[in-house]
C-alpha cells in the first residue's frame, strides 16, 4: 500500500510539474529571440544595401523608365498584394521565396525585396543572400512607407489610387455601417466580407 501511496504522489508531482511547465509564460523569451534571429537575418544584407523610401522611389522611377534593371518584389501575402501594390512590380509571397531560383537565374541580378513593414523582407533577403544571389537589396519601409508618403498603389478593380489613411485593421466609423453597434442594423447588408 505504502509502495501505491509513493507511486501515486510520484505521479501527481510530475504531472504538476509538466503542467506547470506547460503553462508557463515563456512569450517575452521567445519574442526576445525572434527579435535576435530577425536581425541575424537582417545582417546577411549588408547595410549599404538598404534602401529607404526615397531611394527606393528613385530607383522605382528609373526602373519603370527603363534606364536600370532590377527585380522589384513585393513579399506580403497575396491576399495583401491584391488589396494593393506598387505599380508594375512583382509579386512572390514571402513563404514561397524557394521559387526564385527557378525565376531568377542570374546571380547577379539586382533585386529588391520589401513588405509590409519590414519583418518578412529580411528573411527572404537573407535566404536570397544564402541562396547566393550577390545583388540583394532591401526596402526598409515597406508599403506602409509607400502610402505614407503619398504614392498610389494599384489593383485589378480600381486601377490606381492613393490610401487618404492608413491603419493595420481598419477601425473606422463606416467598418460596418452607419448604424454599427447598434442591436438592430437594417441597413447593413453583406453576402461576404472578409472582416
Amino acid at each position: 500500500m505504502k509502495k501505491l501511496v509513493a507511486l501515486m504522489a510520484f505521479v501527481f508531482f510530475m504531472s504538476s510539474f509538466y503542467v506547470s511547465l506547460a503553462l508557463a509564460d515563456d512569450s517575452k523569451a521567445l519574442k526576445a529571440k525572434e527579435k535576435e534571429v530577425w536581425s541575424e537575418w537582417c545582417n546577411k544584407v549588408p547595410p549599404e544595401r538598404r534602401l529607404d523610401i526615397n531611394q527606393f522611389k528613385a530607383l522605382y522611377d528609373q526602373v519603370m523608365a527603363g534606364k536600370e534593371e532590377a527585380y522589384l518584389i513585393d513579399t506580403r501575402t497575396h491576399p495583401e498584394f491584391y488589396a494593393g501594390h506598387i505599380a508594375g512590380t512583382n509579386h512572390i509571397h514571402s513563404g514561397h521565396m524557394y521559387t526564385i531560383p527557378k525565376k531568377i537565374k542570374n546571380k547577379d541580378a539586382k533585386i529588391v525585396v520589401w513588405c509590409r513593414t519590414k519583418k518578412r523582407q529580411c528573411y527572404v533577403g537573407g535566404f536570397l543572400a544564402m541562396y547566393g544571389y550577390t545583388n540583394v537589396w532591401l526596402y526598409q519601409e515597406g508599403i506602409v512607407g509607400w502610402i505614407k508618403k503619398g504614392y498610389p498603389l494599384c489593383n485589378q478593380f480600381m486601377g490606381q489610387f492613393k490610401v487618404v489613411e492608413y491603419h493595420k485593421y481598419f477601425t473606422g466609423k463606416y467598418k460596418k455601417g452607419p448604424n454599427a453597434g447598434k442591436e438592430k442594423d437594417p441597413y447593413t447588408i453583406r453576402e461576404f466580407h472578409a472582416y
